[in-house]
């Protein structure tokens, strides 16, 4: 299935710098345009569009309204640091994301190749602008993400520094990644030291020896 994927590859083009940051893979017109094309075969067929600012904006503004609902989607649990302090309102999130699927109708249409079974496929309307088919294709991956099981799965990453969302693989999966679980329990050992070199500090008056 694309949908998680391409709806999940969408939202950490926020992610951790490597330096205590938060770098965007969207920031330009040129990362826009690297980023589509690794992913055209996700794209329901969306033939490849000029990434020009107009596009941009219209990726970011769906990266926006994404991130907002995956937020919720995590809700009780933290949503991913690199915006939670400024998400957008739910009921706009809502509204740009349903507007950006509108943007291209659909047709279901029957696609039988010889010796596969048959598929039915969502087919554009008319001849849509390039850069309209693959906003609308983005979004549809969200809302069919955000409809479907994998959304119970959906975690932001706790590790320290860390902005990603992840799927929860198995029931004892925590990070996003082995290395984000490897940093994650370097920090938990560095502040069990702290906590003990403190202790010993206040009870018998000596000097932290680290």
């Amino acid at each position: 299935m694309t949908a998680p994927r391409l709806a999940l590859e969408l939202a950490v083009t926020l992610r951790h710098d490597g330096h205590g940051g938060v770098a965007d893979d969207l920031a330009d017109t040129a990362g826009l345009a690297a980023w589509l094309r690794e992913r055209t075969a996700l794209l329901d067929g969306a033939p490849q569009a000029a990434a020009d600012a107009v596009l941009l904006t219209a990726v970011r503004e769906l990266r926006a309204a994404t991130r907002a609902l995956f937020a919720r989607a995590v809700h009780p649990r933290p949503a991913s640091r690199a915006d939670a302090h400024r998400l957008l309102p739910e009921d706009e999130a809502l509204r740009r994301l349903n507007a950006a699927a509108a943007l291209v109708p659909t047709v279901p249409r029957l696609v039988w190749a010889p010796d596969a079974p048959p598929q039915a496929r969502s087919c554009p309307v008319g001849d849509p602008p390039a850069a309209d088919r693959i906003t609308a294709a983005l979004a549809r991956a969200v809302i069919a993400f955000l409809d479907g099981p994998e959304r119970t799965l959906l975690r932001a990453c706790p590790a320290p520094r860390c902005v990603r969302y992840f799927l929860k693989d198995h029931p004892r999966q925590e990070w996003c990644t082995p290395s984000c679980g490897n940093r994650a329990r370097v920090a938990r050992h560095h502040e069990r030291r702290k906590e003990g070199h403190g202790g010993t500090k206040e009870g018998h008056g000596g000097t932290d020896a680290r």
